[in-house]
C-alpha cells in the first residue's frame, strides 16, 4: 500500500462484525484462565497481553501503523517524545558508555543527554549537524554506543546529512538514532538512507491537533547486535527474564522487545489507550495536513524574506537556504511548516512581535493545525549557556514561527501587522 492508505489502514483490520475504527481498549488488565497461561506471558514464551504498562491492544495497533509508516519492523508508543529519546538511547547505553550526539537538537533533548543522562553515568559528545566525515569520525570513542541526531532539528532547521552520519556510524560500528519528528515518515524516510531507529514526538504532526502527548520508537530491523560485543543487554542472558537471549529468541525484534519488557516493565511511561486513540486519528489524515503546512510555510518564508523588517529567514525550502539542497535529497516533498527568523531590534523586538500576533498563539508547541509562534531562546532553550545555543543553532533573536493549516494570507496578515507593531 502507498503511504497515504497505510495512513488510514495500518495496523488494525477488524474482522467480521468487529468495530470499523480502532476501539479503546482501557483497562488495566486481560483475565486468564489458568496461572500456567499467564506464566508463559511472563517467560515470554507466549504472546498476549496481561497488563497495560508492558502492552495493549490499542497502543500496540497504533505503534504497528507508524512502524509500517516508516518501513519498520517493530516499535513501541512511549507517555512523550521524551521518553521516546531516553528509551532509545537508554536500551543500549548503561554506566560506563558514550554517545556521539548532534548539538542541533531539542532544548530538553539537550538537557536530557547533557544533564540527566550524565547522572546515570553516560557520557556525551555533541558535534555539529554540518560536521565533515572527519570530525564526526574525531568525536567516536572505544565505548561509543550509539549516535544520536534529528532529521529537521527543532527549532533550528537544520537538514541532517542521513547518510554520512548512517556512514560513519556503521563503519565504528554502532547504530544510527535519529529523531524524525518535524518531517514525518510523509515528507523523510530515514531508513531508506541507513538510519536504524526512528523516533518521534508524536505530540507534534502525527497527532497534529494538540490533544494528546505521546511519543514512539520504531526499529528498522536492520542493525546486526550480535556483531560486537557491545550490546550484551541484547546479546547475552538478561536474568531479570531467566536468561532470554533477545537475539536469539525474537531476531529483528529484540530491541523493541527489549524496550517493552524491561524499560517499559521497570520505569513505565506508556501512554494510556485513550491518548493512543487520539494519535490515531492524527495519523489518518497526516497524508493530508503534511503538505498543506509545508505549502503554508513556504508561502510565509517568502513573504518573510521580502519583509524589510526581516533581518534573516531560515526555511530549508526556499531556494538558497544553506539546506536546500540536502532537503531536495531527504525531504524533496517538503521539510515541515516550522519557518524560523529574526527581525530588526532583535530579542526585544521579537517579544514585542509575538505579543503583537492575533492569530497566532504564544504556546510550547510546534506541528500544530494551528500556527503558534515562541521564542525558544527564554523558553524550550532557555537551560542553555550562550555557547549551548550558538551550537544548536538558536540564535538570541530566533523565533520559531509554527504555520497552521489556517489560510496561508490570513497568516500573513496577521504577521505584517506583528512586524509593523515591532518596529514602533
Amino acid at each position: 500500500m502507498k503511504i497515504n492508505t497505510k495512513c488510514l489502514h495500518s495496523g488494525y483490520s477488524p474482522k467480521n462484525g468487529e468495530p470499523r475504527v480502532l476501539p479503546i481498549t482501557q483497562s488495566t488488565t486481560f483475565k486468564y484462565e489458568s496461572s500456567e497461561a499467564m506464566g508463559k506471558l511472563f517467560d515470554l514464551e507466549a504472546e498476549g497481553y496481561f497488563y497495560t504498562r508492558l502492552q495493549n491492544p490499542t497502543n500496540d495497533a497504533v505503534a504497528a501503523k507508524i512502524a509500517d509508516l516508516e518501513g519498520g519492523v517493530a516499535a513501541v508508543l512511549t507517555s512523550s517524545g521524551q521518553a521516546a529519546s531516553f528509551y532509545s538511547v537508554f536500551n543500549i547505553c548503561q554506566a560506563g558508555d558514550h554517545v556521539v550526539a548532534s548539538a542541533a537538537i531539542y532544548g530538553g533533548t539537550f538537557n536530557l543527554f547533557s544533564v540527566t543522562m550524565k547522572k546515570l553515568g553516560i557520557d556525551f559528545t555533541f558535534v555539529s549537524p554540518d560536521s565533515t566525515e572527519e570530525e564526526l569520525n574525531a568525536a567516536f570513542k572505544e565505548n561509543t554506543k550509539v549516535v544520536f541526531a534529528e532529521t529537521l532539528s527543532n527549532p533550528s532547521l537544520n537538514v541532517l546529512d542521513i547518510e554520512l552520519f548512517a556512514k560513519v556510524a556503521h563503519a565504528h560500528g554502532v547504530p544510527l538514532i535519529v529523531d524524525n519528528t518535524f518531517p514525518t515518515p510523509i515528507n523523510c524516510r530515514p531508513f531508506e538512507f541507513g538510519a536504524d531507529i526512528v523516533t518521534h514526538s508524536t505530540t507534534k504532526y502525527m497527532d497534529g491537533h494538540a490533544t494528546q502527548v505521546g511519543g514512539v520508537i520504531v526499529d528498522s530491523g536492520n542493525f546486526d547486535w550480535t556483531k560486537s560485543d557491545k550490546y550484551p543487554g541484547l546479546t547475552t542472558p538478561d536474568d531479570s527474564y531467566h536468561g532470554v537471549i533477545y537475539t536469539e529468541r525474537f531476531g529483528k525484534g529484540a530491541y523493541i522487545t527489549k524496550c517493552v519488557t524491561q524499560l517499559m516493565r521497570d520505569l513505565g511511561s506508556i501512554p494510556s489507550p485513550h491518548n493512543a486513540f487520539l494519535l490515531n486519528l492524527g495519523l489518518e489524515t497526516l497524508f493530508l495536513r503534511v503538505p498543506r503546512h509545508c505549502e503554508n510555510a513556504l508561502k510565509v518564508a517568502k513573504f518573510l524574506e521580502a519583509n524589510e523588517n526581516v533581518t534573516w529567514v531560515n526555511y530549508p525550502g526556499l531556494e538558497g537556504n544553506k539546506y536546500y539542497d540536502l532537503a531536495q535529497k531527504y525531504m524533496p516533498d517538503g521539510t515541515s511548516g516550522v519557518v524560523s527568523f529574526g527581525i530588526k531590534g532583535g530579542r526585544e523586538a521579537a517579544t514585542k512581535f509575538m505579543d503583537s500576533l492575533k492569530l497566532a498563539t504564544i504556546a510550547t508547541h510546534v506541528a500544530d493545525c494551528r500556527t503558534c509562534v515562541l521564542h525558544p531562546a527564554s523558553t524550550t532553550h532557555r537551560q542553555l549557556t550562550s555557547q549551548q545555543l550558538e551550537e544548536a543553532g538558536v540564535a538570541e533573536d530566533l523565533i520559531r514561527f509554527s504555520v497552521g493549516l489556517e489560510d496561508a494570507d490570513d497568516i500573513i496578515a496577521d504577521i505584517a501587522q506583528a512586524i509593523e507593531a515591532s518596529q514602533m
